[in-house]
């Protein structure tokens, strides 16, 4: 029997959505938070599941609350806020892929994640212009970035599924603020990961697919399709931050064979 993990980017897709809806299929967060801890970040966050009723659908919803100061950040990516870097700098491309290569995951675990943030960081190099290994990741977004990465890259290698198939990706339309200005959506560096992979036209305003989703997407898929013919053994809601008047901003998951 082939096991399939199917994502329906109903939706669209960002790391933590991917994260708590694959939790929801029953896998233990206590377990979870004890292979991140393999990378020696966690006094630096905290991990958070929650449960939320997205426009009446019970999903879980998955945070990393940073401990490095006392205001908690939200989630929105809107870093104006340049707190004393007495001990933190910018971490680097480079940073990152040592820190993933010195842990204590597993082979498979470090190969995926690795990959996903090769992904993000030469999009954002081809975007500025600027060789990979001058990439830098603002430091709560690159904290974000790796638990979400490496998080993903875990429950993935723990599922051992034969295929990961998706759903067409819808990427939001409107406009979004960046560092560097108001941008159409999707920002370029998802556009640019999300290179022949079919989108799908979406009337909702607003970012739906983040460069974390894009990547995750890029590099576990194999195949993009309305929902295969399967039979379903569980089934996950991830809730994303934003919601909508419309429909649930939620990311479902369903494995089978």
């Amino acid at each position: 029997m082939t096991k399939i993990l199917y994502l329906d980017c109903f939706s669209g897709i960002s790391g933590d959505m991917t994260i708590a809806a694959l939790l929801d299929t029953g896998i233990s967060f206590e377990w979870f938070e004890s292979q991140l801890s393999k990378l020696n970040l966690s006094q630096e966050y905290k991990l958070k599941l929650d449960t939320v009723i997205k426009n009446g659908i019970n999903s879980n919803k998955f945070d990393v609350i940073f401990t490095e100061d006392s205001h908690h950040h939200d989630h929105s990516h809107s870093h104006t806020h340049d707190h004393q870097h007495n001990n933190h700098h910018h971490r680097t491309y480079k940073d990152i892929v040592k820190m993933i290569k010195e842990s204590e995951l597993n082979e498979v675990v470090k190969n995926i994640s690795l990959d996903m943030f090769k992904k993000i960081g030469e999009a954002e190099a081809k975007i500025h212009g600027m060789d990979l290994k001058d990439v830098h990741f603002h430091e709560v977004g690159a904290i974000d970035s790796i638990i979400d990465i490496v998080g993903v890259a875990v429950l993935v290698d723990h599922l051992k599924v034969d295929q990961i198939i998706a759903s067409p990706i819808p990427v939001g339309s409107g406009h979004i603020h960046i560092d560097h200005g108001i941008y159409p959506v999707p920002a370029p560096a998802t556009l640019e990961v999300l290179k022949d992979v079919p989108l799908k036209k979406s009337t909702i305003t607003g970012e739906l697919t983040t460069p974390t989703g894009a990547a995750i997407i890029k590099t576990l898929v194999s195949e993009f399709s309305e929902m295969p013919s399967m039979q379903v053994k569980h089934i996950g809601y991830g809730a994303g931050t934003k919601t909508f008047p419309d429909h649930p901003n939620v990311l479902r998951v369903l494995i089978g064979e």
